[in-house]
This record gives C-alpha cells, structure tokens and sequence, in this order.
C-alpha cells in the first residue's frame, strides 16, 4: 500500500525503512551523489595504452608515454594504480646496467620499481625481459586532478635502455577505491 502524504502526514512523518527499493519507479533518476558506496568499491576507472618503441641513454629519468589522470570524489579515498610494461630491455657492456621504472604523481615520486630490469646482460648483447607489472594502493588526499605517469632511465652505465620492444602494449589503470 503506497503511503499518502496530506497535511497531517507530512514528509516528516515517515520513519526510516518505510520506502523500499520496490517503492521507487525504475526510470527514478537519483543523483549519484546521493548514493553511498561501501569502503573498497571501485569508483571510477581510467586507462592508458601505449605500444610504440622507446629507447633512452638517458641516467636521468625521462617521461616514458604513457599517463592518465583521474580525480577523486573524496580527499579519504584512494587510488590503486596498475601498471604493465612490456618489452623491457637494455643494450649495454656492463652488467651493473638496466632499466628503472618510476612511478610519479603530479611531478612527485610516488616510488620507483623494476630497479635495473635487464640486469642479467653480459657484453654488448641486448638483454630483455617480457613485462614488468606493478600494484601500488595510493592516498593522495586530494579532490583535485592527480595525473600519474611513468618514467625510465638507463640504469648507472648510460647503456640503451627499452620498453615496448617490438611494439608491445603498456598500460597504466587507475582505480578509485571509495576510502
């Protein structure tokens, strides 16, 4: 039996419970930001890809091409950042050489991985290995834009150091995590 409001009901008069999601029409257009999700439910998600060579002597980390930008509803939730990287290598003499891997907030480091990936070269080969994948559950704080990104460097020679080889596709997923 649907409720009625009059005059002498009034809108202050219905207890808690009393609507039910069978009471509520399906074309009901509710704001979302009335809608509560539980800790840990996915938010929002955002993607980059990217597939093409790149290739560095560089010992100072430089933009791989690959970041997204997400922005949280909430400064309490947090971002789950997921990253692949394909195809990593290096060309070097040294054994001591590599790739790094960075990840970075906002020009920040958030923190650096895959510390000298390719390490295990001898002589002048080139050496690489499939993927390197990295999780890392972020709290920024912020409601404001956050773009993360990746960087790499060649690792302590300044041999050439590769990801995407062959063209293999990155990716770099950002998930809001309701805080």
């Amino acid at each position: 039996m649907p409720t009625e409001i009059s005059g002498s009901t009034g809108v202050n008069k219905i207890q808690d419970n009393t609507i039910v999601n069978a009471d509520i029409n399906s074309s009901a257009a509710i704001a979302g930001s009335k809608l509560v999700m539980p800790t840990g439910s996915v938010l929002q998600v955002i993607q980059d890809t990217h597939s093409a060579e790149q290739n560095t002597t560089s010992t100072s980390f430089i933009d791989a091409s690959l970041s997204a930008t997400i922005t949280p509803s909430s400064a309490s939730n947090k971002i789950l950042v997921l990253v692949e990287i394909t195809g990593v290598g290096k060309m070097g003499a040294s054994n001591n050489s590599g790739v790094s891997l960075k990840l970075v907030r906002n020009n920040s480091n958030v923190n650096t991985f895959a510390d000298r990936a390719g390490y295990n070269a001898t002589g002048n080969s080139y050496n690489w290995i499939g993927s390197i994948g990295h999780n890392y559950l972020d709290t920024p704080n912020s409601t404001s834009a956050l773009t993360y990104k990746i960087q790499y460097r060649s690792k302590i020679d300044g041999s050439t150091a590769r990801i995407n080889d062959n063209n293999n596709v990155s990716s770099l997923i950002l998930m809001e995590i309701a805080g």
